[in-house]
């Protein structure tokens, strides 16, 4: 594995599914989309049948609240060692250019592995690798009992990049329309349930790969940093922050930093796969990277609430609540709203409103909410809260008896860096980097044993 430390940067060794296995059924997607909705994980159950999937490699979460966890995960070891042992995968060592086919376009992505020891997902870090929301860490110790032991990982991890000027994915994509020798393409096909096409070209010319890692180093240099974010003489550079898939990374920065105790010669403490994670970097500034809200729905509100009068009450009366006859009438508003009022949709089968907070102290409308919703929950006040992206989940579920609906306006991705590099972590969920079914499906393999 070649490494450039400077950058937190080593060049995989990735395994895919060895040719004449339908990719098609191989790739699912990542294992927290679609949390409330297991009719979408029905369809993938029944597309998949037997043949070899990643379907069996992961934990869907949708299914964490079943009874016997245990006997699921052991079943996803025994599947990934008899994946192994079939001599399912093909080996290829080096980076690889990603082109998904989204709404949007085609959005660019480079595969890669980061070094965990520069990532740190804690608020206040400052470390090149960083999480841009607030980590749920009740949601790691469930994702630990699958990796811990594992001899695969597949990544679902999307990291941004923030490069202006595109200098480290954008000539890969001119590349790949040229067909330059320097790129043998991997794998061509249709994602499955209409989530759009997929392409990948391995790396194979040195030169290549010297020339992305010269431009990486370009955006971590710290005078180019300082200049760029206007942040004070010595501020920490960050140069990956992680989009999607957060508490996959912090699952296996908590999963090193239990093993790197235990390796105590330092050469097994520098080539242990366990410090390294598998992600797809992505450029913030890809056209077809479209940051999307993510909306709240509460499940089975308890008979006798009264959630406008919650929410008055949470506000100190600071509220202006407007009734519209649409989502669709109350996104237009949100538009119009100016930045000292936060703003949210709040639908359920009754009531189809705009809530205007006139007071708050969040800098972001979802971190006004988020804070009401903890509260709510904390009180019992409902049974669970969860995070859908889309219009037709969001009404689909909020109109179901008992539950309620609040929908977010999306945030302008141009902020992210400087809010994450000034202001900390975002509050949790305040973005999607697209829709549910553009988000990064299990293709790639790499050994941690």
């Amino acid at each position: 594995m070649r490494k450039y430390p400077e950058i937190a940067l080593a060049i995989p060794e990735i395994l895919l599914p060895r040719p004449g296995i339908d990719l098609t059924r191989w790739s699912v997607i990542a294992c927290d989309q679609h949390t409330s909705e297991p009719e979408y994980w029905q369809e993938v159950e029944r597309l998949v049948a037997d043949s070899p999937s990643t379907l069996r490699l992961i934990y869907p979460e949708v299914y964490l609240k079943e009874k016997d966890q245990e006997a699921r995960i052991k079943q996803i070891r025994e599947n990934m060692n008899r994946y192994l042992e079939q001599d399912l995968f093909v080996s290829y060592e080096g980076l690889v250019y990603v082109e998904r086919q989204v709404s949007s376009g085609k959005r660019g992505g480079l595969l890669l592995c980061l070094d965990l020891e520069h990532y740190d997902f804690n608020p206040g870090a400052k470390t090149l690798i960083r999480a841009t929301e607030g980590t749920i860490l009740e949601r790691i110790p469930p994702r630990v009992k699958i990796r811990d032991g594992a001899p695969l990982e597949l990544p679902h991890v999307l990291v941004l990049i923030d490069d202006p000027e595109d200098r480290v994915i954008g000539p890969l994509r001119t590349m790949a329309e040229e067909g330059h020798p320097g790129l043998k393409k991997l794998y061509d096909f249709d994602l499955m349930l209409n989530s759009g096409h997929i392409q990948g070209w391995l790396i194979a010319e040195q030169k290549i790969e010297a020339k992305i890692v010269e431009n990486l180093k370009y955006l971590a240099e710290p005078t180019h940093f300082i200049s760029r974010y206007q942040v004070p003489p010595g501020t920490s550079v960050l140069l990956y922050a992680v989009g999607d898939g957060n508490h996959s990374l912090a699952t296996a920065k908590t999963i090193w930093e239990k093993k790197k105790n235990l390796l105590q010669e330092k050469t097994s403490f520098l080539e242990s796969p366990l410090r390294y994670a598998m992600v797809e970097v992505v450029n913030l500034h890809d056209p077809a990277l479209v940051f999307e809200p993510i909306h709240r729905v509460l499940f089975e509100l308890k008979s006798e609430i009264n959630l406008l009068e919650e929410i008055k009450t949470f506000f100190h009366g600071q509220i202006r609540v407007t009734n519209f006859s649409s989502l669709g009438e109350i996104k237009e508003k949100l538009k119009e709203l100016p930045d000292s009022v936060h703003g949210f949709g709040l639908i359920d089968r009754n009531m189809t409103c705009l809530v205007e907070l006139l007071a708050f102290q969040s800098t972001l409308p979802v971190g006004s909410l988020q804070a009401f919703l903890d509260d709510f929950i904390k009180q019992n006040k409902a049974s669970y809260i969860d995070y859908v992206h889309g219009d037709e989940a969001l009404i689909k579920l909020a109109y179901q008896a008992g539950n309620a609906g609040f929908y977010l306006p999306a945030m302008d991705k141009n902020q992210l860096f400087k809010t994450v590099i000034v202001e900390g972590v975002l509050p949790r969920k305040t973005f999607s980097m697209g829709e549910a079914w553009e988000k990064r499906f299990y293709l790639e393999a790499r050994r941690l044993t």
